[in-house]
């Protein structure tokens, strides 16, 4: 679908320095949203509230540990004859790629809807319903931020961790392409540990399908707009389920 290129100059970090720089972002960002929470708490570590379904937490931590992460990773990705932008593939898509990629996101979405109440799966999860719930409780202005956090902020930061860093530091010649995709896909699925084993499993599709929109366009930007429109989609049924069908 496009003729960027991704491999040759600039050379990009090796495949273990990738992890290793992608893992200190993340864990530099989560360890300084958890500092926030103990602040905001005013608890320590240790005694700290189970807030794995509170939506104010959650929302906290994403708004607070999104940034710290991507400054590390624009950091790292800084090199001598490249913009970190470039190196991360923060560049426009095309008209077409994105009309393709929304076209295939949604057909995805419709699918594994269904297959989950083929299958008597819930199409909305007890974590999103808690999460919501918790933050339309707390008022409006913490539900919006919830919304700004999932359908805004965690897009641009997961998709530029895994498809803009990770993807870069590892796609270094075309035999790679495969390998990549779905080691990129396998992290981001493992990183939702809020979700059992079959959601997991939907999200290893999604990711598949963001690296690939990734390999085939270049464009970083592309697959934080479709990571966001997954994102918006749950947030719309874990509404309408709240409001509706309780």
């Amino acid at each position: 679908m496009t003729d960027r290129p991704l491999f040759g100059a600039p050379r990009p970090w090796g495949r273990f320095a990738s992890f290793g720089l992608a893992f200190i972002a993340l864990l530099s960002g989560q360890m300084a949203g958890l500092m926030a929470l103990t602040w905001w708490y005013g608890a320590g570590l240790g005694r700290l509230p189970d807030f794995s379904g509170d939506g104010i937490a959650v929302t906290f931590i994403i708004l607070v540990s999104t940034p710290v992460q991507l400054m590390l990773l624009a950091t790292f990705a800084k090199r001598a004859s490249v913009s970190a932008a470039e190196y991360l593939g923060l560049i426009m898509p095309r008209r077409s790629e994105l009309v393709f990629g929304v076209a295939a996101t949604a057909a995805l979405i419709i699918a594994g809807n269904v297959l989950s109440w083929l299958l008597g799966q819930n199409i909305v999860t007890p974590f999103q319903t808690g999460i919501s719930r918790t933050a339309g409780e707390a008022g409006g202005l913490a539900l919006l931020s919830l919304w700004l956090a999932v359908v805004v902020v965690t897009p641009i930061g997961e998709e530029i961790l895994f498809c803009g860093f990770l993807f870069r530091g590892w796609l270094q010649s075309p035999r790679d392409v495969w390998p990549v995709i779905v080691a990129v896909a396998l992290l981001w699925a493992l990183i939702h540990v809020q979700y059992d084993w079959y959601v997991l499993g939907q999200v290893f599709v999604f990711g598949l399908l963001l690296g690939w929109m990734r390999w085939a366009t270049g464009s970083t930007i592309l697959t934080i707009v479709l990571h966001a429109m997954i994102n918006l989609e749950g947030m719309i049924e874990t509404f309408v389920a709240l409001k509706w069908l309780t």
